[in-house]
């Protein structure tokens, strides 16, 4: 099982050097746009300075690996270092056409390409840009920063550094191709069937416990001793019902809650990812 599994991550990773490399050479260099990250860094240098990009992905990618690989793992920074090696290879000596001259597909289907490739090698086990090990590793050093506020001002002076050297149209177009990335890692990660967590709060918990569960979905009980309700007075013990469903069946859920008790306190709540535990609805598999 742990060699099939090593398999398919290696196929995850080999196509996602591939699809990157299909983003970055089949759509953006030939228009001068830019990713964001690590990746952006090293385009935006290669336009300016005329260094090749498969060096300066494999050379400013590196030391993120290095310093993190205490905290992420040694078999995880390997496998980013094979990947991130792989993809400045792709790019030096695997020829990919261009497909169009036209701006806003090419920052949109670039971006897509990039995305999806990012998001293969995620899943596979690996990375093919350091930049979020380098936002968790200066978050750690400040308490202030959140990984994403990392990210987000990474990224704020990346694009401004593009509006710069390559002008203000290449600079927006660019982060179109950001947000296009971004849209596809997601998806790539979460897929269509995000997870969502719902915790309902109901003096008929029961009730909505024996709803839930027949629509196929499982459901934790926790007990809640006492709390404050919205009008100051203090509410008697009762059960608290927690379930995981995805984004396509919320709607449903929450009808039936609300159908057994109107004046339920539900709280949503977006879910990365899940593994185990999850009952298949009826009737879907």
């Amino acid at each position: 099982m742990k060699v099939k599994n090593e398999i398919r991550n290696s196929i995850l990773i080999i196509l996602g050097i591939l699809s990157a490399g299909m983003g970055l050479k089949g759509f953006l260099l030939s228009s001068k746009f830019i990713d964001g990250g690590v990746t952006g860094i090293s385009m935006l240098i290669a336009e300016t300075i005329g260094w090749p990009l498969s060096v300066l992905i494999f050379v400013i990618n590196m030391p993120f690996l290095f310093l993190g690989y205490r905290r992420l793992g040694i078999s995880f920074a390997i496998k980013s270092a094979l990947a991130i090696t792989g993809l400045s290879l792709c790019l030096a000596f695997i020829h990919f056409p261009d497909v169009t001259h036209d701006k806003l597909l090419t920052a949109v289907f670039g971006g897509f390409f990039i995305g999806v490739g990012i998001g293969l090698a995620i899943r596979g086990g690996a990375v093919l840009d350091g930049t979020e090990i380098a936002a968790l590793l200066v978050s750690k050093k400040s308490q202030l920063l959140k990984v994403n506020d990392v990210i987000l001002l990474l990224n704020v002076v990346i694009f401004s550094m593009a509006m710069f050297f390559l002008g203000v149209e290449s600079a927006l177009y660019s982060i179109l191709t950001y947000l296009a990335a971004s849209k596809m890692i997601d998806f790539i990660l979460n897929g269509i069937e995000q997870y969502t967590g719902i915790t309902v709060v109901s003096v008929k918990g029961e009730d909505i416990r024996k709803a839930i569960t027949d629509m196929g979905r499982g459901v934790t009980v926790y007990q809640g001793n006492s709390g404050y309700g919205k009008d100051g007075h203090i509410n008697a013990p009762r059960d608290i019902i927690y379930t995981v469903a995805t984004r396509l069946e919320i709607p449903a859920i929450k009808q039936k809650i609300l159908k057994i008790d109107p004046a339920a306190f539900i709280v949503q709540q977006s879910i990365d990812d899940t593994t185990g535990g999850l009952l298949k609805r009826k009737g879907l598999h």
